[in-house]
């Protein structure tokens, strides 16, 4: 599959400025989030991605529903947040180019909400917007062989992934493989198939962005359809993309805790370490503050040690 789009000065430069920020952010320690900004950032996502599709929990009901409570009378909306929190909860299972994956993700996302979680339909759809038919969908005989094609564009194109990204989220609205969940999946799928590469996308919630302009987001989709070219929703989408690094960055003063910084660093998977080797992820940190850290992770026996002195090491111990 060859997706008919034009590279564009727009898209050169809104490639070279993403590209920049997440340099910036990784600089910053956000290729993956503090716990706790991970979880106000996932909290966005699924609040902001069940909105665009006509949920109407706000993001502190969502934060209610995450920390164990039921709410009265939003049945379904609720069943909505539950099931996307299962599926985000399980990133790390999902493998961007695997149709059997997709499908999987997809009945976490649709559990309880539509007949056949997992399968692609099996009649035809159409897209409306009020009384006027926006779109036809490809036969539903068709929506296997598709949607093969494009997770092998995935595997094997040699796009820019930033680009891949946008392509797969516009086909996929295109194809419209299942009855519903469409719009979810394509917006999980384009943020995991950016998370392989760089972490900081499975905790951006760009859905915010797209939330905050869903005229321009169906108009995207709309104008790519119908100039037979991807270019206008590639445009739309990597704009959103760099609008919401823009604002992720501006969490970067923020000073974490001794805790926060203990937490991160466990997060990001060293099992055995210096304290140089944790210096050299924390850079503006003292060495003193540095020792106090990780005295304090001895104590909440959250790590171990070994050797002595200027030799100590340390373990992960959760």
């Amino acid at each position: 599959m060859k997706p008919p789009y034009t590279i564009t000065a727009a898209i050169l430069n809104l490639v070279a400025s993403i590209s920049q920020k997440i340099g910036k952010a990784s600089a910053h320690y956000l290729d993956k989030p503090s716990p706790k900004l991970r979880k106000e950032n996932r909290i966005k996502t699924i609040q902001a991605t069940l909105g665009i599709e006509g949920n109407s929990l706000s993001e502190s009901q969502v934060q209610a529903i995450n920390e164990g409570e039921l709410l009265i009378g939003f049945e379904r909306d609720q069943k909505e947040v539950q099931n996307a929190m299962a599926l985000y909860e399980r990133w790390s299972e999902f493998k961007p180019s695997k149709n059997t994956s997709f499908l999987s993700a997809h009945r976490f996302l649709m559990q309880d909400l539509v007949k056949n979680p997992g399968e692609y339909r099996n009649k035809s759809v159409g897209i409306t917007k009020g009384k006027t038919l926006t779109h036809i969908a490809p036969p539903a005989d068709r929506v296997p062989y598709l949607m093969n094609d494009l997770f092998q564009y995935v595997a094997d194109n040699p796009d820019p992934l930033l680009i891949k990204s946008c392509v797969f989220h516009y086909e996929l609205e295109f194809i419209h493989p299942f009855i519903d969940g469409n719009g979810r999946m394509g917006r999980f799928w384009q943020s995991l198939i950016l998370s392989k590469s760089h972490p900081i996308f499975e905790f951006l919630p760009f859905e915010t962005i797209i939330a905050s302009s869903q005229t321009d987001y169906y108009q995207a989709l709309a104008s790519s359809d119908a100039c037979g070219q991807l270019t206008p929703f590639i445009e739309y989408m990597l704009g959103v993309l760099d609008k919401s690094l823009a604002n992720l960055l501006n969490t970067t003063n923020v000073v974490l805790s001794e805790t926060e910084r203990i937490e991160y660093f466990i997060y990001i998977g060293t099992k055995d370490f210096s304290r140089k080797d944790y210096q050299r992820i924390f850079k503006n940190l003292s060495t003193a503050t540095a020792s106090r850290d990780l005295k304090k992770g001895v104590a909440l026996e959250l790590f171990s040690t070994y050797g002595e002195k200027n030799a100590t090491r340390y373990r992960v111990l959760v």
